[in-house]
C-alpha cells in the first residue's frame, strides 16, 4: 500500500522562492571586484535570477548544458547558482587557483558552453584562451562601466540580463535533474567530477542545519570564507537562505585584517572556512586584543583544525565546530557539535571532544573496513578505511568509468580514502588520509595526530608530517615546519614537548624549517607538492651510513 500524499519534485529554485517570501528583509552583502560593498535582498535576487535564466536561453543555453563560473564570493555568483540550475542547466564552479593543465582538462571534460568570470580573473582566461573550446561564450560579471579591456570577445553580465523580465515561469524539472558540477582537487591523475542533482542539493541543504544547530539563526549574518567554487561553499548558498540568514560575501581578500574589518562592520555571527584562514584571523584578533563584535560561531572544514586553534577561539567565547566531508558527499557528511552530555564538562574535556570530525548527519551512513574489505566494529578503537553511502553521496563520477570502478566497493559504498575510527554513538575520528599515513616497522603512525600536537608548540606556526623511506623501518615521519618567530626548536626539545602524547617510536625523526608550506588550490597544505620538494631528502640514518 502506498501513501496518499502529494509528490512534488525537489527543486533548488524553491529555496530562493521561499527565502524571498519568508525572509524578504535578508539577502546578500558583497565586497565586489568593483571596489564597493553591495547590498541586495532575496526578493531582488530572485528577480535577477529570473532575468539570468532567460538571458542564458537567449545565448543558446539548453537544459543539461554546463555553464561554468570562475569567480569569487559575491552576489552575482550566488545568482548564477539559482539562475543556471533554475532553468535546467548545470552550474559548474571552477577554482581559479588551479594549474593551467587542470583548468583546461576541466573545461574540456565538462564540455562547458558558457563561462561567467569576475573582472579580476579575466587574465586567467586570457592565459589559456588558445586552448579553450571555440564556441565558449564568455560573460564578465560586472556592469558596462567596469568592463575590462581584453583581446577576448566578452559579454557584460549586467547588460546581458538588463532587457529580460523579472518574472519567469520556472520549469518543473524531475528532481534527479543534474544541477551542479564540482571537480575534486589534490587527487592523483586528472580531476574527477561530482554531478549533483536538485534532489541531493535540497536534501543536503535541509540536513546540514539539523547537525550544525549553533550556526544557523534567522536574521543573523553568516560569512562563507570557504569559496563558492569549493564544493558549493559547503552548501551555504542553499542552507543560509533556507535558514533566513544574510550571507556576507568577502570577495577576494581573505587575509586576517580584511576579514576582521568586514566581520566587525557587518556584525557577522557565524563564519565558515579552512584552518589556514582562521590562523590568519586569530593573529589579527591578537593584534586587536579582541574578536570582531558579534562573532560567536566558527565552523572549520577542509582539513582538521589543530587543538590549539580550537582552544584559542573557545577561550574568546567563540563556539568552534568542525565539519567533515568530501566533494563526493555534497560535501558535508559529519558535524562536530558538542553532545549535550558534555555541555557542562570542564574546558579541556570539551576541547578534546571537538578534535574529531563529529557525528554523521542524518541521511549519511558510515562503515569502516580492514584491508580485506571486512566490516569492523564501531567501538572507537578499530581502525580502517571509511566508506559512506547516502542520498547526498555520488553513485559515480561524471563521465569517468575507471575512477568510478576504483572508488566503490561491491555493495555500492563509496571509499573515502580516509582511515578512521567510529564509536557506537556514530562519532567519527579521522586518523589520516590513507596515502598520508606513515607505516613504520609494520605499525601505522598518524601524520594528523603528530601535526596537531607539534603545531601547539609556541615556536611553530604551521607544519606538515610526511613519510620518508627508511632502510630498516620502511618509512619514518619527518616534520616540516614554519616557525612562529625567530626561535627554531631543536628536535630533542620537540620530542620532549610531544612525549606525553606519543610513544618514542612514533615521534618524527627530523624537523626541517621552511619559509612556507605549499598550499593547494583549496587552501590546504599540499602534501603532494611537499613530497616533490622533499624528493632528494636523505634520512639522518642514511646520512650517517653514507658518511
Amino acid at each position: 500500500m502506498q501513501g496518499t500524499m502529494m509528490h512534488r519534485p525537489l527543486r533548488i529554485i524553491d529555496i530562493l522562492i521561499f527565502a524571498a517570501e519568508a525572509y524578504s528583509d535578508q539577502g546578500i552583502i558583497s565586497v565586489r571586484d568593483e571596489g564597493d560593498v553591495h547590498r541586495i535582498t532575496y526578493p531582488d535576487i530572485l528577480g535577477r535570477a529570473a532575468q539570468l535564466s532567460q538571458a542564458l536561453e537567449s545565448i543558446g543555453i539548453n537544459r543539461g548544458d554546463r555553464v561554468a563560473t570562475l569567480a569569487w564570493n559575491g552576489h552575482r555568483h550566488f545568482e548564477l547558482y539559482y539562475g543556471i540550475s533554475g532553468m535546467g542547466a548545470v552550474c559548474h564552479t571552477i577554482n581559479p587557483r588551479l594549474a593551467r593543465e587542470q583548468l583546461l582538462y576541466i573545461f574540456n571534460h565538462a564540455g562547458d558552453r558558457a563561462l561567467f568570470v569576475d573582472p579580476s580573473l579575466v587574465q586567467v582566461i586570457e592565459a589559456v584562451q588558445d586552448s579553450l573550446p571555440e564556441d565558449l561564450v564568455l560573460i564578465v560579471m560586472t556592469d558596462h562601466e567596469h568592463m575590462p579591456e581584453s583581446t577576448l570577445e566578452l559579454l557584460c553580465y549586467e547588460t546581458l540580463i538588463s532587457t529580460e523580465s523579472r518574472d519567469y515561469e520556472w520549469p518543473h524539472l524531475p528532481e534527479d535533474t543534474a544541477a551542479g558540477l564540482c571537480y575534486t582537487s589534490g587527487t592523483t591523475g586528472n580531476p574527477k567530477g561530482a554531478l549533483y542533482s536538485h534532489r541531493s542539493t535540497v536534501l543536503h541543504a535541509m540536513m546540514v542545519p539539523l547537525g550544525q544547530t549553533s550556526s544557523f539563526r534567522a536574521g543573523k549574518r553568516i560569512l562563507p570564507v570557504v569559496p563558492l567554487f569549493h564544493v558549493n561553499a559547503w552548501g551555504l548558498p542553499y542552507t543560509a537562505p533556507l535558514a533566513g540568514m544574510t550571507m556576507v560575501m568577502p570577495g577576494r581578500k581573505l587575509d586576517g585584517a580584511s576579514l576582521f574589518t568586514l566581520m566587525e562592520a557587518e556584525q557577522v555571527y557565524s563564519a565558515w572556512g579552512v584552518p589556514t584562514v582562521w590562523a590568519g584571523l586569530l593573529t589579527e584578533i591578537e593584534c586587536q586584543g579582541r574578536p570582531p563584535n558579534g562573532f560567536s560561531d566558527l565552523v572549520v572544514g577542509g582539513s582538521a583544525a589543530p587543538r590549539s586553534q580550537i582552544a584559542a577561539y573557545e577561550k574568546l567565547g567563540i563556539t568552534v565546530n568542525q565539519c567533515w566531508g568530501m566533494t563526493e558527499m555534497s560535501p558535508v557528511g559529519a558535524r562536530g557539535i558538542l553532545p549535550s552530555s558534555l555541555q557542562d564538562a570542564d574546558f579541556d574535556t570539551r576541547i578534546d571532544a571537538k578534535i574529531g570530525a563529529g557525528r554523521r548527519l542524518f541521511g549519511v551512513e558510515f562503515k569502516i573496513t580492514d584491508d580485506d574489505g571486512k566490516r569492523l566494529a564501531h567501538d572507537g578503537e578499530s581502525t580502517g578505511e571509511l566508506f559512506v553511502r547516502g542520498s547526498t553521496v555520488i553513485s559515480s563520477y561524471f563521465n569517468d568509468k575507471d575512477a568510478t570502478d576504483a572508488a566503490f566497493d561491491d555493495d555500492g559504498w563509496f571509499g573515502t580514502g580516509d582511515v578512521a575510527t567510529l564509536d557506537a554513538g556514530g562519532r567519527l575520528v579521522v586518523r589520516d588520509r590513507a596515502k598520508d599515513l606513515v607505516k613504520s616497522g609494520g605499525e601505522w603512525i598518524s601524520s594528523i595526530d603528530l601535526e596537531n600536537t607539534a603545531v601547539s608548540h609556541p615556536d611553530i606556526a604551521t607544519c606538515a608530517v610526511i613519510a620518508v623511506p627508511h632502510p630498516k623501518w620502511d618509512e619514518r615521519p619527518v616534520l616540516v615546519a614554519v616557525a612562529a618567530g625567530d626561535a627554531r626548536p631543536a628536535l630533542d626539545e620537540l620530542h620532549t614537548f610531544m612525549s606525553d602524547q606519543f610513544a618514542k617510536w612514533q615521534l618524527p625523526d627530523d624537523i626541517i624549517f621552511v619559509e612556507e608550506l605549499p598550499i593547494n588550490a583549496t587552501g590546504k597544505v599540499s602534501k603532494l607538492q611537499l613530497r616533490k620538494r622533499m624528493a632528494d631528502y636523505v634520512h639522518p640514518d642514511q646520512r650517517e651510513t653514507s658518511g
